[in-house]
């Protein structure tokens, strides 16, 4: 909406109509509205058909959420201790403060998103932030992964050879179009969505929900331990029992 105040200067001239300044979240970027490619001919069954769907704007975490941040929230009774704490377990490691929060259940990734105003992404929000309106197969767009991207299994090395999990944003060169970091590697990520094989064929091609029910949940992104080179594909989806938990999955929120 334009809000604009007029009046007369001395000259006998009006001013300019003033916009006001839009919106801006500290630790997000913004995926502007606008349509984009989701999809892949060449991945799996359950990433078919490529259609072009429709977002409205909206504003999503640069950084994988925090251990550090995951610990505020349980700290001032908005979420729970991680239920798993095994090991590579971010949460009890003081040192790992600046580490993505792992070995948390989409319960709990939901609840830390609620907590802090905001919300797991949709699929298709995810998708959009990660490789923007060009179809690119990986954030930094279509060179092979490797460790200057993104903090994966390389040459049989998990974690980029320290088989574990990194500070975010350690990858700069990774980057989506809109700035997000760790969009490929470090953690998977939880999603807002149910998982359906066929969903995409079926999807509104505007601002899609999701399936209303389901048995699983929808994880996407890869992690610093996977073993599939396939799974670092923008497009790849992974589904996982909601009450599913793991070192090497955890979440990032969005909001309007």
């Amino acid at each position: 909406m334009l809000l604009a105040t007029t009046s007369v200067v001395s000259s006998g001239e009006m001013r300019r109509p003033q916009r006001k300044a839009s919106k801006t979240w500290k630790g997000m970027v913004k995926v502007p509205a606008g349509p984009f490619t989701r999809g892949s001919d060449t991945g799996d069954a359950d990433e078919k058909p490529v259609r072009q769907i429709y977002l409205d704007a909206f504003w999503i975490d640069k950084h994988e959420v925090t251990a550090a941040q995951y610990r505020e929230c349980v700290r001032k009774g908005g979420c729970k201790r991680p239920e798993e704490t095994g090991t590579g377990c971010t949460y009890d490691e003081q040192s790992k403060g600046d580490h993505p929060i792992n070995c948390v259940n989409w319960f709990e990734a939901d609840a830390y998103c609620r907590w802090a105003g905001k919300a797991l992404p949709t699929e298709a929000q995810w998708e959009k932030a990660a490789r923007g309106t060009d179809a690119r197969t990986y954030p930094w767009g279509n060179d092979t992964p490797t460790c200057r991207h993104a903090i994966i299994r390389e040459n049989n090395a998990t974690g980029c050879g320290r088989s574990e999990t990194w500070p975010v944003g350690s990858k700069p060169d990774g980057a989506s179009p809109y700035g997000a970091l760790d969009m490929v590697g470090n953690v998977w990520e939880w999603t807002a969505d149910w998982y359906e094989s066929d969903y995409y064929t079926k999807a509104p091609s505007r601002n899609p929900p999701g399936p209303k029910t389901g048995v699983e949940r929808i994880a996407r992104g890869s992690s610093w331990s996977y073993t599939f080179d396939s799974a670092m594909r923008v497009t790849d989806r992974v589904d996982d029992a909601p009450g599913f938990a793991h070192n090497a999955l955890g979440m990032r929120c969005v909001r309007p």
